[in-house]
């Protein structure tokens, strides 16, 4: 992350360093909030990034990195309107590319796309077009709105939203039906995170993160509730490497609480470098130790947890910290290519290398 690592500019020629760049960027037309990477092996550094309009009309661009010049270019043709501003856009979990290249996003709605490249056979006459709009209301042509959403990346068949509602919806987007709706928290849910097939998690504005079984639908367990009554949980993020672990973001605050599910309530560790609140968090893609926090403070820090069941003295440090140009709202690592994390700030994309 370019900005605290101790490297020597001069150790290697100008036209090597100039390809091996720690940061690309790009400027979109446009307030960025939802980010996300493809995971898919043929399409190596692509993002879709969603525009903060408050407007109907949105936008959704598919940005594409060209390493050969270091270039962050936008295709105008996998570029789309979208209803509302997206809270979160994601691309199907399909390393392999065995399935269809779809994005979903979440908005008034749970909404599927199909990209259709040039290796395409299909005769759409457009490239990116609206396969499924999912209503998890069943008494209404209107939904909650829809906060979040996270992919089964061992089922990719499934999805699972949260909503201000105060449920959580699993659907089939294959049969493009709900599997299960419950209610999951007393007030609106901010996010939802699979921790393998049939478990997911959920944070609330009732401050509290649920583990969900879906063998056993009439039970969750309360894993933490947040030290102030009723202060909003606002994110989670699940180990993928070691599903013990998770973290949450509480509203406004600069901290960030890492959970152990086998020891509930109590924080294994509360990460505190932030300066200001909290606004994304990301586990490493490869390793069951590090994570990346970004927040109000322009700061991406990123942390070495190795130490999680030992007491630490003092509080944990990070071991890397990048300042952007402004408050950074959207993080995502990129779990096809473990050296990259991206951060959204203001109308800026950009990707460091970590």
């Amino acid at each position: 992350m370019g900005a605290s690592r101790n490297s020597d500019p001069n150790q290697d020629g100008s036209d090597e360093q100039q390809k091996r760049s720690e940061i690309y960027t790009y400027d979109a037309p446009w307030h960025i909030y939802a980010m996300n990477w493809s995971v898919r092996r043929d399409k190596k550094y692509r993002l879709a990034i969603a525009s903060l309009l408050e407007q109907y009309p949105n936008r959704v661009e598919i940005v594409q990195l060209d390493d050969s010049n270091g270039e962050i270019r936008s295709d105008p043709n996998l570029s789309f309107e979208h209803p509302y501003a997206p809270t979160k856009t994601v691309f199907i979990p399909d390393k392999e590319c065995q399935k269809p290249d779809l994005l979903a996003t979440s908005s008034d709605f749970l909404r599927v796309w199909r990209i259709s490249g040039d290796e395409d056979d299909s005769d759409s006459s457009s490239p990116v077009e609206l396969k499924s709009l999912l209503n998890g209301n069943k008494n209404s042509e209107f939904c909650g709105p829809i906060t979040s959403f996270d992919w089964n990346e061992a089922e990719p068949k499934r999805i699972g939203t949260s909503s201000i509602d105060t449920t959580c919806t699993i659907w089939d987007i294959e049969r493009e039906a709900v599997d299960t709706q419950l209610i999951a928290h007393d007030k609106e849910v901010y996010d939802i995170a699979w921790g393998g097939v049939g478990v997911f998690a959920s944070v609330s504005a009732d401050g509290s993160v649920r583990v969900f079984d879906l063998r056993d639908k009439e039970h969750s367990t309360i894993i933490y509730e947040s030290s102030e009554p009723d202060t909003p949980l606002v994110r989670l993020g699940w180990n993928r490497q070691d599903p013990r672990y998770m973290a949450t973001i509480i509203m406004d605050s600069a901290k960030v609480v890492i959970l152990d599910i086998r020891f509930p309530t109590l924080p294994v560790v509360e990460l505190q470098r932030h300066q200001s609140s909290v606004n994304a968090v990301a586990w490493a893609p490869h390793s069951s130790c590090h994570i990346c926090t970004a927040g109000d403070d322009s700061q991406a820090l990123i942390w070495d947890l190795s130490s999680m069941g030992q007491p630490v003295e003092g509080s944990l440090d990070p071991i890397l910290a990048y300042t952007a140009g402004a408050e950074i709202e959207q993080l995502q690592w990129s779990s096809s290519q473990p050296d990259w994390v991206a951060i959204a700030f203001s109308t800026k994309l950009q990707i460091l290398r970590v």
